[in-house]
């Protein structure tokens, strides 16, 4: 019975640091450009986009199609530089158990 029992502390320990990892993710500022820089993107640590910025010198009228591809480009990356801190931090707070564990939130 106190394998049980040890189980359920366990499982209180991981809700809690589960918790917390939720909110610092709110908090987290993942950046990632494209272009050489001429567009920036800034995701939170869940990879929703927060900022985009864009360098006046590649904006040009007849060449959109250029620009929507860096922002595009831009937004991926930092969508995957997020991931990847989100599973490191899943990893971390888990202790290294499978991130694939029913009832654990998955953001990505």
């Amino acid at each position: 019975m106190t394998d049980l029992s040890q189980l359920m502390q366990l499982s209180q320990k991981l809700q809690a640091k589960m918790a917390e990892l939720q909110e610092n993710l709110e908090s987290k500022s993942i950046t990632a450009s494209s272009g050489g820089g001429m567009v920036t993107v800034t995701v939170d640590g869940k990879g929703h986009a927060r900022r985009i910025q864009i360098d006046p010198t590649c904006v040009d009228s007849r060449d959109v199609e250029m620009l929507e591809d860096l922002v595009l480009a831009a937004i991926s990356e930092a969508q995957n530089k997020a991931q990847s801190e989100y599973e490191a931090e899943m990893r971390n707070a888990t202790g290294g158990l499978p991130m694939n564990i029913p009832g654990l939130p998955k953001l990505f």
